[in-house]
């Protein structure tokens, strides 16, 4: 391994819903998953990688990191496990929406890829290493370029999403997270079984999706339409949320979700939405001292040992990385 530090900052991945699931992929003529996404700068993942006498981690998420590099190294067909010390200095919690899992294999992915000397090549080649993107592609694809992001569905299952469209959102806007502290989304097995279970999603409802998020959603983002990107990101959740309800308490995670998105919108905020399975509910904010207002009128309403509030902004830009 080369005798580099290599350092990575990545953000976290919201996910406003997919086009389309439920389909055999023999079937041509249907593009599984796909969807709408947002990059937000904060709560992010910041790790080092380094090479040391054995491998090891110490940080947060410590055994996932030491996994990926295992995972990347017989990947990359690498002569051995790579030697390395892997210090995480800061990570959000798994399973809540944000895509905590595929941010850190991609980040551990990129650091092994330079350390071997190794090109990184496409998102998507990066994300094969450490097994992400098997449905969303979204968060590979966020890593690398940031933004809001559209991904058109893959035709097979070992190919990734390709990325059909991204935009930025004005640095003046805002982004409230509102996560639970004591709950999580459907993740693992769990998961699989309930993709397994849900119906497929009706053509119309995919093309209606579509529709929204091109008509509707994307040129908001480039006209800095506040207004319009609120009114058809909530609209896009609603409808991509009600392929998911048989698996959830509705559109949402469960009742409190639901209500605590009613607040918000009872509050004038029409851009509210839920990120994946939840439990993060993301409310779109038009600045700063908007986003500080609400989110204090909610935090005094909000049990505040239950909630974790969190300013954040679009994140404009990719990963972070810095060699020594």
């Amino acid at each position: 391994m080369l005798d580099h530090v290599v350092r990575v900052a990545t953000g976290s991945r919201l996910h406003f819903g997919m086009f389309s699931f439920g389909y055999d992929f023999d079937s041509a003529a249907v593009r599984q998953f796909g969807g709408v996404g947002l990059m937000v700068a904060e709560p992010g993942i910041r790790l080092s990688v380094r090479p040391a006498p054995i491998l090891d981690a110490t940080g947060p998420l410590a055994d996932r990191a030491v996994a990926f590099v295992r995972r990347a190294a017989a990947a990359l067909q690498l002569p051995g496990v790579p030697q390395c010390h892997i210090r995480i200095e800061s990570a959000p919690r798994e399973h809540i929406g944000l895509g905590t899992g595929t941010q850190l294999g991609m980040a551990v992915a990129t650091a092994i890829h330079i350390l071997a000397g190794r090109p990184l090549g496409l998102p998507g080649e990066v994300a094969a290493t450490v097994g992400r993107g098997q449905r969303s592609a979204i968060g590979s694809h966020g890593f690398a370029v940031g933004g809001l992001l559209v991904e058109a569905g893959k035709r097979r299952p070992d190919e990734i999403s390709p990325l059909v469209a991204r935009k930025e959102l004005p640095a003046a806007w805002r982004i409230l997270l509102l996560t639970p502290r004591n709950a999580t989304g459907l993740f693992g097995d769990v998961e699989r079984q309930a993709f397994a279970s849900l119906p497929p999603v009706p053509p119309e409802t995919t093309a209606e999706l579509c529709a929204e998020s091109l008509l509707h959603l994307l040129p908001a983002a480039a006209e800095a339409d506040f207004a319009a990107f609120s009114a058809s990101e909530y609209r896009f959740g609603q409808i991509a949320g009600k392929c998911f309800a048989t698996r959830q308490q509705g559109i949402f995670f469960d009742q409190t979700a639901a209500q605590l998105a009613a607040r918000l919108r009872a509050l004038g905020i029409e851009g509210v939405g839920q990120s994946s399975w939840g439990p993060t509910l993301f409310a779109v904010l038009p600045s700063e001292s908007a986003a500080h207002e609400i989110a204090e009128r909610i935090r005094d309403e909000a049990n505040a040992a239950d909630y974790d509030l969190i300013l954040t902004r679009c994140a404009s830009e990719g990963a972070r990385l810095e060699v020594d």
